[in-house]
């Protein structure tokens, strides 16, 4: 076994953290050309199933890294690369990287800002994309493991389901997987940390849409309709008893009104015919998931009944929960730990009440999804008009990559 020698922090203006190992050191020269890439990546981003620039340079970036193969079109606009190992072992592992962007305006002064209005990378996804385009290098140029390496460029994160996309599409009979992992950078985290738990990592998303309609009238004379906004804010508060009194201590979930359409502000004296809730409701298990649907259903249309109006609901599962496996969580933490110290490794990391669509592949193949903590940026996080990547993390997180491959399939020596 060769020995590990401590790599000197990477350089740059940001705060530091510290790494160590042969492949860290390795693809610490990568540096400067992946943050070109994540910045050309971050100046045109794109929507989920419209990454046509995006996968495009990410096959001219994995061509130039020499790997097996290179697959296009998967789930409309997905890759896949194949890099094999050395050895005659029959394993293979996948990792996966998101590349969509958000229809969000970009607030940000820097060079590489976007340059396409309403459209940003604000999770990340040109960061993600990148450290896997490094640990492609480092694996092409090295084939250090026995095995298989299927690297996994994933469109349409964002509500579009491209994990799920590219599985409809035979992903995983394609490119078959013993594991699967991926991670997602973390501004709350501080930089350099790296977190991963057991279990349930992020929520189950699901979309809830009420509409309540009664009869209409004229704001002088209530008495004559039935105030659809009234019943609407009943909606409203009642529905977070829910959580309050229906779910375990034990377990936890979030319901979420963000939005309520009614009538025309114009017209201030017209009482609607027709009121629309929209919202959210985060998750972890699929028991809890069927109370709060069961529930929020009884409850609004009770509530309208109560009024004298009729509620209709309409319960939308986006995304399951997102869960590791044990054995996976914990050899993802070791193998975390190799790089940065135990010291700097969260092994239980508070779950996430985000949704990730990793979870589809999670519920195929066994594996672990991770967080990489890249710290504050003064306040600028996920899904933020100024959020931006922090290369920094960069060559750590293409290091965790390239070290899980390397070891869930150890070349052994003869």
């Amino acid at each position: 076994m060769e020995d590990i020698k401590p790599v000197a922090t990477v350089v740059n203006t940001a705060p530091r953290y510290q790494a160590s190992g042969r492949i860290f050191s390795k693809i610490a020269e990568y540096h400067p050309e992946l943050t070109a890439f994540r910045r050309d990546l971050h100046s045109h981003p794109e929507l989920g199933f419209e990454e046509v620039y995006t996968a495009a340079r990410v096959k001219e970036a994995l061509t130039l890294c020499g790997v097996d193969e290179v697959h296009t079109g998967i789930g409309k606009t997905g890759v896949v690369a194949v890099v094999r190992g050395r050895g005659q072992g029959t394993n293979a592992i996948g990792l996966r990287a998101d590349m969509d962007a958000l229809p969000l305006q970009e607030h940000n002064e820097f060079g590489w800002k976007s340059a396409r209005s309403g459209l940003m990378h604000a999770c990340g996804h040109d960061g993600h994309t990148a450290m896997l385009i490094g640990a492609a290098r480092y694996l092409a140029e090295t084939r250090h493991f026995d095995g298989t390496a299927v690297l996994i460029f994933q469109p349409g994160e964002e509500g579009y389901a491209g994990a799920r996309a590219m599985m409809q599409d035979g992903l995983f009979d394609r490119f078959p997987c013993d594991k699967v992992f991926a991670q997602h950078n973390s501004p709350e985290t501080p930089l350099g940390i790296i977190g991963v738990t057991p279990g349930p990592m992020q929520a189950a998303v699901d979309r809830i849409e009420i509409t309540v309609h009664a009869k209409g009238g004229h704001g002088a004379r209530p008495h004559n309709a039935v105030d659809v906004v009234l019943v609407a804010a009943h909606i409203i508060t009642a529905a977070q008893s829910i959580v309050a009194r229906n779910v375990s201590a034990f377990d936890q979930a979030v319901i979420s009104i963000c939005s309520l359409q009614a009538g025309n502000p114009d017209a201030m004296s017209v009482m609607p015919g027709e009121a629309v809730l929209v919202g959210t409701v985060r998750s972890y298990r699929e028991e809890i998931q069927m109370l709060v649907e069961t529930r929020l259903t009884a409850l609004c249309q009770s509530i309208a009944q109560g009024f004298g109006a009729e509620a209709f609901i309409r319960y939308e599962r986006i995304y399951p929960a997102t869960v590791n496996t044990a054995p996976e969580a914990h050899f993802a933490a070791d193998v975390a730990a190799s790089l940065v110290g135990e010291a700097q490794v969260l092994r239980n990391m508070t779950p996430s009440m985000g949704g990730e669509d990793f979870s589809f592949m999670l519920q195929a193949v066994k594996g672990a999804y991770l967080r990489i903590g890249q710290g504050g940026q003064d306040g600028r996080y996920l899904h933020n008009s100024r959020y931006d990547f922090n290369d920094d993390i960069l060559p750590l997180g293409a290091a965790l990559h390239a070290s899980l491959i390397e070891q869930a399939m150890p070349l052994v020596s003869v």
